[in-house]
């Protein structure tokens, strides 16, 4: 799941809990098949299958399961299932923007299901367009600091087409147009600097700070979201400051 901000971070540190790894591994399993399906099962003449398949490897998907999912998004074992991708629009506490995306073969159980996450816990839903126009999508890498600086990073990434570099506390982002994200790959690999993660996602163009009771209200909301079987993403301009990411930490 992605936030793009601190408490994401913080809040992938924290689950590593066998359910939420079975249950992220089906997330990619199925972002592949759709790939897949939708452009065919050579990663070479399909780049959204092959940064599918790039994130979960990074996940330690095994790959007898990533081949198994390229051959059923293609329709090679048989008829593949027709997932629809749905984004759905929020809000959570203090004003915050949520975008939720989907990724589902029942649109009405998605719908349902989203809804009464987001107002059992505290959220309203938004009418299409509510707040999509305060995220702009891009491309975003994630690596640890490991010693490196903004500085560092930069040299290796802004031939490739890097936008900016986001210190995140512990972490670095480079931002990028969503297509110069294999070439951001391969420049970082090139200088020998390791990353977590790489998608395409959505960015906020500003950030609401939560104080530490309603970022509890959101991470109870989040969580709630991320544990839906329908949902792939879930983008937020919440933000959370060290002192309540800290405050959470002892919850």
């Amino acid at each position: 799941m992605s936030g793009h901000s601190k408490w994401a971070t913080t809040k992938h540190k924290k689950a590593i809990l066998d359910s939420r790894r079975a249950k992220s591994f089906a997330k990619l399993i199925k972002n592949i098949e759709v790939a897949a399906r939708g452009g065919g099962p050579d990663l070479a003449g399909n780049p959204g299958l092959e940064l599918a398949v790039t994130k979960a490897k990074k996940t330690s998907v095994p790959a007898d399961n990533i081949d198994r999912a390229i051959k059923r998004g293609a329709g090679l074992l048989g008829d593949a299932v027709d997932y629809q991708t749905i984004m759905y629009e929020g809000y959570g506490p203090q004003g915050t923007a949520i975008l939720i995306e989907c990724l589902t073969d029942n649109k009405n159980r998605a719908a349902s299901e989203v809804r009464l996450a987001v107002g059992r816990n505290g959220g309203n839903m938004g009418d299409p367009g509510s707040v999509a126009y305060m995220f702009t999508r891009k491309g975003i890498v994630g690596l640890p600091k490991n010693g490196l600086t903004e500085d560092d990073l930069l040299m290796a990434v802004l031939e490739a087409g890097a936008e900016e570099v986001k210190d995140e506390g512990e972490s670095f982002e480079i931002i990028s147009d969503p297509q110069d994200l294999p070439a951001i790959r391969a420049a970082l690999t090139e200088a020998g600097i390791e990353y977590e993660s790489d998608e395409a996602g959505f960015v906020p163009s500003m950030q609401v700070e939560l104080d530490v009771e309603n970022a509890r209200k959101f991470m109870k909301l989040y969580d709630a979201l991320e544990d839906l079987d329908d949902v792939q993403n879930i983008y937020s301009n919440a933000d959370m400051s060290a002192d309540v990411l800290a405050a959470l930490e002892e919850d």
